[in-house]
């Protein structure tokens, strides 16, 4: 692992144009890949080698923060660049008539990707932060997306291997892991997978694979680190502290793609593609016979 390299940021009040300076890498960073976190284009700011970086701590990510909240309502930053499955709403749907049901079930129609395939698959994740990120690449690949929020509740756990065993239908489990690399992350993932273990069904076939973040990745995608807390006696072989936001979003969402994509079989999402668009022209005829109807 790289050496942790210390960056001394002065804590003086930015000038206009530094501030311009910080809000045109915050741009930079979303044009080129989004939607991202606020967290993640953090740990993106603290990179020293930026002309106006920002502190490694509450403070710089405050700042950050701040500044993505000031572009998005001078419209420079666009809102769905920002990702956020912290809050969300809740919603009741109501519909004007069948019509208008079947029109809106036709939208929602997924083929099974994973009819043929010899591996079932979960993606779990340490917060909704990540999650926020890599959401959408999940409901692509129509896999199950798990925030645990950091040591998960054995209720979750519980409700998530009664849906494995209920679904897998006798095939391979693979989970693939995405938290913080740091004592109580790394010991994380470890929990989720002896407390699944503990539900699923005699004979299951479990792969709990950490895709991120690992010591390796530090080091070949120089993550910006921290140094762990001395007080802190778990797992001593970490030495340093990268949080799983700070992998940069597209490396992050690339990698678990590559990895879910191998699982599926040859041509399995063309073909359920070709399939969808056959099923929603056969729903969308159904509508307009409903609608015709006196």
């Amino acid at each position: 692992m790289s050496a942790y390299r210390a960056c001394t940021i002065k804590r003086d009040r930015r000038t206009r144009s530094r501030l311009d300076t910080l809000d045109a890498q915050i741009m930079a960073v979303l044009r080129a890949d989004h939607p991202q976190s606020v967290r993640h284009v953090f740990y993106r700011m603290t990179d020293p080698r930026l002309a106006e970086p920002v502190e490694k701590s509450d403070r710089g990510y405050r700042h950050v923060q701040d500044r993505c909240v000031k572009l998005r309502r001078a419209g420079v930053l666009p809102y769905g660049w920002i990702a956020d499955a912290s809050r969300r709403g809740y919603f009741t749907p109501t519909y004007r008539g069948s019509g208008d049901f079947l029109r809106s079930v036709a939208s929602q129609y997924r083929a099974d990707l994973w009819q043929y395939a010899d591996h079932y698959v979960e993606v779990w994740c340490e917060s909704r932060s990540i999650a926020g990120v890599i959401q959408a690449t999940c409901e692509d690949l129509a896999v199950s997306l798990y925030p645990a929020g950091g040591f998960s509740s054995i209720t979750l756990a519980f409700e998530a291997a009664e849906n494995i065993n209920a679904t897998a239908d006798g095939r391979r489990v693979t989970i693939f892991y995405i938290g913080d690399y740091d004592p109580a992350g790394v010991l994380i993932d470890k929990s989720i997978e002896d407390e699944l273990l503990r539900h699923l069904a005699d004979q299951t076939w479990l792969y709990f694979k950490r895709l991120a973040i690992t010591e390796e990745q530090i080091e070949r995608y120089d993550l910006p680190q921290k140094p762990r807390k001395e007080s802190d006696r778990r797992a001593q072989h970490v030495k340093a502290t990268v949080e799983a936001e700070a992998m940069p979003a597209h490396i992050l969402r690339g990698l678990l793609r590559e990895r879910i994509e191998a699982l599926l079989p040859d041509n399995a999402l063309q073909v359920a593609k070709v399939a969808e668009e056959s099923e929603r022209e056969h729903l969308e005829r159904m509508v307009q016979i409903l609608e015709a109807r006196p």
